[in-house]
């Protein structure tokens, strides 16, 4: 039941990760997605002085920024699954470890912005359990955390880039 080669093991969980970061990366893609699509929903209907408050040009932004945001995680997500199936395949991809820990942090980091967003487009009610960008929030927290802290992966990141 040895995986890999006798006193390899640390260097085959090492090479693990550079997939298994990339599934954080989707995760954190998945709830940045539900923030926002809740976000959009909550704007759309939420009135205040007589109108939509999707109509005031701030909440515009926040929505066009955590969206731009969200496409370039998912981007760079999607880049790294390309390259994490073509070294599953056999062939070499010299630069797996960097874009797999960049698309982790990039889409954890997102997924916080995001989900902290969308909780203060919500107001008061975005703070509260009844609704559920609150668990969101907490649930983009520990994907920053898990599969190595995004300060690890900046570190893992630089190393390759000095190497």
């Amino acid at each position: 039941r040895i995986i890999g080669a006798e006193g390899t093991g640390f260097k085959t969980a090492l090479a693990t990760l550079d997939h298994t970061r990339i599934t954080i990366a989707a995760q954190a893609l998945g709830i940045a997605q539900g923030a926002l699509d809740f976000a959009v929903g909550y704007v759309k209907e939420r009135r205040q002085f007589g109108k939509a408050i999707a109509d005031f040009q701030g909440v515009q932004f926040m929505l066009a920024d955590m969206a731009m945001r969200l496409e370039g995680a998912r981007q760079l997500t999607y880049h790294a699954a390309i390259k994490s199936e073509r070294a599953m395949q056999g062939e070499k991809v010299a630069d797996l470890t960097f874009v797999s820990s960049a698309c982790k942090a990039l889409a954890s980091d997102v997924a916080m912005d995001v989900t902290t967003d969308a909780v203060q487009l919500l107001g008061g009610y975005g703070y509260t359990r009844e609704f559920p960008v609150e668990r969101m929030m907490r649930d983009a927290k520990i994907t920053q955390i898990y599969e190595g802290t995004n300060q690890i992966q900046r570190m893992v990141m630089a190393r390759q880039l000095l190497k």
